[in-house]
């Protein structure tokens, strides 16, 4: 190419793409040599321990005779275990207000302190005069996730007090934004679906005597009806999805920026760009994705056989995104089960039986019992393998009729209680920004004059 002819930008950037991958390609065998733990995991996947909480705690192993050993995933939130904590609530009352409270103030509420605490969310169910004309409804995106975080960002601007760091203050912030990320998440979703769809437009306001399950069901749909088994099973999803420990990356994220003194916007608004990565948030849609991929595939699905052939191409990167995954089976932390898929699945199987699904919950059963097989004959792992919450949670939101593009919304809406958590957490321990190490093996050159290079 002539040096005087112009290059478009995808020219540009394609031919220089290359450039910046040769560059910055470090050799793997250097992060051995140098110690460095990749993704601050060491070989056998335990994170490096980079602060202390009192929020939450995981349990996927046992030491027995000084030896690491697998067991059963267990999960406690601010010291309850969640399996007694959904027990709890469920066939009594909604779970996610009182989860949240548990999570914010680190004690489960007295009766006034909860029917307090539902009140000062509803009324932090209201958006600034004109918000949802002049923000949500301008340029809205198939990416809900990107949308709900620009009107996050807006937000700030409404608030005089955006940068007081007082744990009163903060406290606010996440209070409202708890309160309004369902409104934010549904009304991004209209927008696109009326402007970019062509679909009919509708905004339902929340309703104050309703749960935030009840309220997510009727702002979404046309004719704000539910039932209450759906509202229960959306509930218990939310209860499951709102707190993971300090390790997870949006949690993580939170604690970085908020190390940083950034407002309570920017520290939300950077949770959210963390969480809708699929490889985090958005891997419900990927089993979705991958289950609708396998019907299409296996031509008798009650075939065992035949599913396992097909489980083995995933694996082999011959299969559906070619990544090399089966989604839904696995996690960074737990070995032998994920105790909120072992919980959730007994309200998926009670939902699928009321949708009609049941033949499709087989297929789901089916995969989590047989992956676990395929993977363990293909892969050396130091891990029991076993399938998480996200193998059932956008199974659930398909049959709640919850539109792929508010899957990982909903898993925000439910997530941002235990962001507000370990910021409020951060901000009472941690006076220090969260910076850690790199070493760098760059080799240090001599300066050329341009004229010379």
């Amino acid at each position: 190419m002539e040096q005087n002819e112009r290059m478009s930008l995808v020219e540009y950037t394609d031919r220089y793409g290359k450039i910046c991958e040769n560059t910055d390609l470090i050799p793997g065998e250097l992060f051995d040599e140098y110690g460095v733990k990749r993704g601050l995991r060491d070989k056998n996947g335990n994170g490096v321990l980079s602060g202390l909480t009192h929020i939450s705690k995981i349990e996927a192993f046992k030491n027995i005779d000084g030896k690491k050993v697998p067991c059963d995933g267990r999960l406690w939130y601010r010291g309850y275990n969640i399996i007694d904590l959904v027990k709890g609530f469920t066939d009594k009352r909604f779970g996610y207000e009182e989860i949240a409270y548990l999570l914010l103030f680190g004690k489960l509420p007295k009766d006034k302190e909860l029917c307090d605490f539902k009140k000062i969310l509803s009324a932090s169910r209201t958006l600034p005069t004109n918000f949802t004309r002049d923000v949500i409804m301008k340029a809205p995106s198939k990416d809900i996730m990107n949308s709900v975080t620009k009107s996050v960002l807006t937000l700030a601007s409404y608030d005089e007090n955006m940068t007081d760091q007082s744990i009163g203050n903060v406290l606010r912030q996440c209070l409202q934004l708890i309160g309004i990320l369902p409104m934010l998440s549904v009304y991004g979703y209209h927008a696109y679906n009326h402007y970019e769809c062509g679909d009919s437009f509708y905004i339902h306001r929340p309703d104050e005597n309703l749960s935030t399950a009840e309220n997510i069901l009727m702002m979404l749909r046309p004719d704000k009806k539910y039932t209450e088994l759906e509202t229960k099973v959306l509930d218990i999803a939310l209860v499951l999805h709102m707190e993971h420990g300090g390790g997870n990356n949006s949690t993580f994220t939170t604690r970085v920026v908020t190390s940083a003194g950034s407002d309570t916007y920017s520290v939300v608004a950077a949770a959210l760009s963390s969480l809708k990565g699929p490889k985090h948030g958005g891997a419900n849609i990927k089993v979705v994705e991958m289950m609708r991929e396998l019907k299409e595939e296996v031509a008798d699905l009650n075939d065992e056989e035949a599913i396992k052939v097909y489980l083995g191409k995933l694996l082999d990167k011959q299969a559906f995104d070619k990544k090399g995954l089966i989604y839904g089976m696995g996690h960074a932390v737990y070995s032998l089960s994920d105790p909120r898929a072992q919980i959730f699945k007994g309200f998926v199987e009670k939902l699928a039986e009321a949708k009609g699904r049941d033949e499709d919950f087989k297929i789901y059963a089916a995969v989590e019992r047989l992956a676990p097989e395929v993977i363990a004959d293909k892969r050396k792992i130091y891990k029991g393998v076993s399938a998480n919450v996200d193998f059932y949670s956008g199974f659930v939101y398909s049959m709640l009729d919850i539109p792929l593009e508010l899957y990982t919304p909903i898993f925000a809406m439910a997530r941002i209680v235990g962001w507000s958590a370990h910021r409020i957490e951060e901000l009472v321990n941690v006076d220090k920004i969260i910076r850690p190490a790199y070493l760098s093996i760059m080799e240090e050159k001599e300066y050329t004059y341009l004229e010379e290079r």
